[in-house]
């Protein structure tokens, strides 16, 4: 709405109202089209038309951002989440990550994964007593059912997830 608002005034200040020349002119004619009023209300025209693309937005993954948040998200969850404790300088960290969240979007839905920086939420980490990275836990129901440490190929975390969703 913005966006047409300020298009209107550019095209009300009197600048060049030469119609557009070359190959994209009627592209550009229709888009520069002024809206019609009708009895104080916006009426799109069919030129005005245009489809709307949308992307989904990724909700398998989420960054934990505190104690409370890891509470809502991960203990109270009623599906079963994968958490992956790391940091930013550990190296197989930055291998196991993205593996992992390409074995849990797979699972469409089924599994959801959080993540914990160690450097940030210590306290998470001393309460699961992870005391190397990568350490990953399954929590199903609020209790740790499976961990493992280090990293995994996809094959060894397709049968983690899978023991988790079973």
């Amino acid at each position: 709405m913005a966006q047409r608002l300020l298009l209107r005034r550019f095209l009300a200040s009197g600048i060049s109202r030469k119609p557009p020349q070359g190959r994209w002119a009627p592209l550009i004619s229709r888009a520069l089209q002024a809206p019609q009023h009708s009895a104080g209300e916006l009426t799109v025209t069919s030129s005005q038309a245009r489809p709307l693309h949308t992307t989904r937005v990724c909700t398998t993954t989420f960054n934990i951002q505190d104690g409370p948040d890891f509470q809502d998200r991960v203990v109270n969850s009623e599906t079963p989440v994968v958490v992956d404790f790391h940091a930013q300088w550990c190296g197989p960290c930055k291998i196991l990550g993205p593996r992992l969240e390409k074995v849990v979007a797979k699972q469409h839905g089924k599994v959801v994964m959080a993540k914990v920086d160690i450097d940030d939420h210590t306290d998470l980490a001393i309460e699961y007593e992870v005391s190397a990275v990568p350490t990953v836990l399954a929590i199903k129901n609020g209790d740790v059912v499976d961990k493992f440490v280090g990293v995994m190929d996809e094959d060894q975390l397709e049968a983690f997830m899978k023991k988790l969703i079973a």
